[in-house]
């Protein structure tokens, strides 16, 4: 498997869907935690119709052509087994936390400015997050309400952490 495999296998194992429809629900849930891309789904897609995990279906949808892709029994054994693995990984990669690493590199004003930034960041991400938490349609299946409250409160906290560093920064500064 590779990154994004498990994505495109769990999200068959609920519906159906085409390349298109992944990306649609991976850009209004995963990505804030596990992205895919175009470049990436397309090519995975086929390889897993390749190797039986999934079974694609031509269904042009107007003038389009579309494909919709069903978890084969294959894929769903791969799907549980990956899940039911005792190796769990816990990678974060954040760029703004990069740039924060290496800010002392800049003059004070704009490394704060960075964590200005971040602080921002997660307020926008908190009001996309409590958008989808107020989606109409009943509540989301429990593990999925979960990752989402999970979500918010990471960026509740993330929040506030910036603003209680930006004055513990600026407070310094002030003395200094």
């Amino acid at each position: 498997m590779n990154a994004v495999t498990p994505v495109l296998l769990g999200l068959l194992a609920s519906k159906p869907c085409s390349g298109y429809d992944i990306k649609r629900v991976v850009d209004r849930s995963t990505r804030f935690f596990w992205a895919a891309s175009y470049g990436q789904i397309y090519p995975e897609l086929k390889r897993l119709e390749a190797e039986g995990l999934i079974e694609g279906e031509d269904r042009p949808n107007g003038g389009r052509s579309r494909r919709v892709y069903t978890l084969t029994p294959a894929g769903r054994e791969a799907l549980l087994e990956w899940m039911r693995s005792e190796i769990t990984t816990i990678e974060l990669r954040d760029e703004s936390l990069l740039r924060l690493f290496l800010a002392d590199e800049l003059p004070r004003e704009e490394a704060l400015w960075l964590l200005e930034g971040r602080k921002r960041g997660h307020e926008q991400y908190l009001e996309v997050l409590r958008e989808i938490q107020a989606l109409p349609g009943g509540p989301d299946p429990t593990f999925v309400d979960l990752v989402l409250r999970y979500g918010i409160d990471f960026n509740e906290w993330g929040a506030r952490w910036c603003e209680e560093q930006l004055q513990r920064l600026r407070a310094e500064t002030k003395a200094a």
